[in-house]
């Protein structure tokens, strides 16, 4: 039986995999970002889920370059360029808070977003790499099992050096400061802000040299010949329905990570208000769950990974989003602690699916996989373009006794109904 990770790839895979942590703790320290400078910026919302746009929006514009430069230059190459624009924005924080407002916040999120768009669309192929085809998608389940505990640090430092030292006043009152209150309370606020990212920049640049100094300039992604002009490659592509149809279930899939993640903030401040808790100790309650949800993740991560010796993917792939849409209709119309138990326990079907489908859409497309990549990762858009839909609902009137915060979950249904029937296609088809 072929090993997951052979001893000659093991340095290598080990040092990857740290990529894997330090992109889960960007993803998971914005994600209450959304609340944060909605009450910093006295904003709706809508307005505040800019953020994920601008995040996620990242991902979308910098995944074919990115691809392109790992083809003609190398896999440490595209690690390094990750890394640095990675640091490169979070030390842009700098100067967005001594501007004070909003927009630069956002570019610097893009910019970040940019970096990380390249460590995905470097780090996954390596890994797939990294070995024997046939446990290519374990092996990458193996890796992104380590994405998690990154996304829990960066929710343990959203929590605690963020959340429980923003300044206590309800979005209500800082609507009723006037204009020089306003502004001390704001400047306050994003020193609190800033902090994390200044210090997670300054670890960036050290990696950076770790990885520069110990990564041997190996895997070069230069390829030669007509078979890989980029053309042909893309038509390739389209031509195979595993992969085509897997771009589509990827966007929807990160769609209903971001939303799950994001939202919990807003659906348990609601309930938990609702209970007499003030604004600021609902928030900081439900980043509590969010972190448990996150750990529920990690660990059925490391489980599914285990499953799938025995289980084929598609079908894993199928159950795990059959059983998602059960527990969100249980977010959608059961109300209090109830509902957000259904909500964390979601995560746990959710741990399966970016690298799984990300290896079956991969599966047979030999070298054409390193532009490949770059559509997966371009479909991490979704996770832009589905959180503010979702919050126009949030900001809305809800149905009946539905709230506005349980109705939005419907859109996450329908993101995995997507997800369920494109397991089912590559169950059916015997391609996974």
């Amino acid at each position: 039986m072929n090993k997951v990770v052979e001893r000659k790839y093991f340095f290598a895979f080990v040092l990857v995999t740290c990529c894997f942590s330090l992109w889960g703790f960007a993803n998971d320290i914005t994600n209450p970002m959304v609340k944060a400078f909605s009450k910093i910026f006295r904003m709706s919302v809508a307005d505040g889920a800019l953020v994920q746009l601008a995040f996620y929006g990242g991902y979308f514009c910098m995944a074919l370059p990115a691809a392109l430069f790992v083809q003609k230059h190398s896999f440490k190459a595209g690690l390094l360029m990750g890394i640095g624009l990675y640091a490169l924005g979070a030390l842009m924080f700098v100067p967005a808070r001594a501007i004070g407002s909003y927009y630069p916040f956002l570019v610097a999120y893009f910019v970040l977003t940019c970096g990380l768009s390249f460590l995905e669309m470097t780090a996954n192929p390596y890994i797939l790499s990294m070995g024997s085809k046939d446990t290519a998608t374990r092996r990458l389940n193996l890796a992104q099992a380590f994405n998690p505990i990154g996304s829990l640090a960066g929710m343990f430092v959203a929590m605690q050096f963020i959340q429980a030292k923003l300044n206590p006043l309800s979005t209500e009152e800082r609507a009723l400061l006037n204009e020089d209150h306003f502004n001390a309370v704001k400047s306050a606020d994003l020193a609190v802000l800033c902090r994390p990212y200044i210090i997670i920049g300054l670890v960036l640049v050290a990696f950076f040299l770790v990885i520069l100094l110990c990564v041997k300039n190996a895997n070069k992604g230069t390829d030669t010949g007509s078979g890989n002009h980029f053309g042909g490659t893309v038509r390739r592509l389209w031509q195979n329905k595993p992969y085509r149809y897997g771009v589509v279930a990827q966007f929807f899939y990160v769609g209903v990570q971001i939303m799950c993640w994001t939202f919990i903030i807003q659906y348990g401040t609601r309930i938990f208000m609702n209970e007499g808790m003030t604004e600021q100790a609902a928030e900081v309650l439900s980043q509590r769950y969010n972190i448990v949800a996150m750990a529920i993740f990690c660990v059925s991560r490391f489980v599914c990974t285990f499953l799938l010796k025995y289980i084929r993917p598609a079908v894993l792939l199928t159950y795990l989003g059959i059983a998602g849409c059960i527990l969100l209709l249980g977010v959608v119309f059961l109300d209090g602690v109830a509902g957000m138990c259904c909500l964390v326990a979601v995560s746990a079907c959710m741990s399966l699916m970016f690298p799984t489908i990300y290896g079956i859409a991969l599966t047979n497309t030999g070298e054409d996989a390193k532009i490949g990549a770059a559509g997966l990762i371009m479909a991490i858009l979704g996770g832009s373009v589905l959180p503010p839909l979702q919050a126009r609902i949030i900001d809305g009137n809800g149905i009946g006794s539905i709230a506005p915060a349980n109705l939005s979950f419907v859109l996450p249904i329908v993101c995995l109904i997507v997800i369920v029937l494109y397991g089912r296609f590559i169950t059916k088809n015997d391609k996974a």
